[in-house]
């Protein structure tokens, strides 16, 4: 880990580790989530999340699927060396590594209407709650259904006039994007390769987006917290 890494990660609340992951890693993960989701076709289930507003078949879909030692797969010793490095500390608690599958072609991709959120709440401006990590279990095109994320964001602190002028921003209509860049935030997508992983300062504003591809999205979580 570089300091010009730190640095980024510091300033823009997330870092990528592209090919984190060796690509047959992911693959050998990919293939029994297939296999599992071809089981359940088999078996008359794929209607279990059909019907459902989009951001909730991510939940039932991801719910439906196992892959055992998924965590000790992907939360490498490397990788939480890492996460101590940005924090200065290592983390206090790391919870287990879900899964967040995406059914294809969920409609429209669109940046209106997301659930941004986050997902602890921060105990002091400067101290950092906690790191979220995303793995790219298989390849993810744009608009293919990756976590968004508002890189910056974590500089606007709750309560604050920063922090309402966002999301006043969040509920205009137009240009989210051309919006947000006049705050110095950007709208990240963690689209990309299998094998890569994103690194999320936990104070950053987040949300699922829409699965538009004809390919189902297929990422994992875990996140690791510092204050037990």
């Amino acid at each position: 880990m570089t300091d010009a890494s730190a640095g980024f990660f510091a300033e823009h609340g997330y870092l990528r580790l592209a090919g984190l992951h060796p690509r047959t890693r992911m693959t050998a993960i990919r293939d029994k989530l297939l296999d599992e989701v071809k089981r359940m076709s088999g078996r008359g289930r794929p209607d279990a999340w059909r019907g459902l507003p989009v951001f909730q078949q991510i939940g039932r879909l991801s719910s439906m699927v196992e892959y055992p030692g998924l965590h000790e797969t992907l939360m490498s010793r490397e990788l939480l060396d890492l996460v101590a490095h940005l924090a200065g500390r290592p983390p206090a608690v790391v919870q287990d590594a879900q899964l967040l599958l995406s059914p294809p072609r969920q409609g429209a991709w669109t940046l209106q209407g997301l659930n941004w959120h986050v997902d602890v709440k921060a105990g002091s401006r400067d101290r950092l709650p906690g790191i979220q990590a995303f793995f790219l279990i298989d390849d993810v095109a744009g608009q293919g259904g990756a976590t968004l994320a508002l890189a910056g964001s974590h500089r606007h602190a709750p309560r604050t006039p920063q922090a309402a002028a966002l999301r006043e921003r969040l509920r205009a209509p137009g240009d989210l994007r051309r919006n947000l860049r006049e705050l110095d935030i950007d709208v990240l997508e963690m689209a990309g390769r299998a094998g890569d992983v994103y690194l999320m300062d936990m104070r950053v504003l987040h949300t699922p987006s829409i699965n538009a591809t004809p390919r189902m999205r297929m990422m994992a979580t875990s996140r690791c917290l510092f204050d037990a």
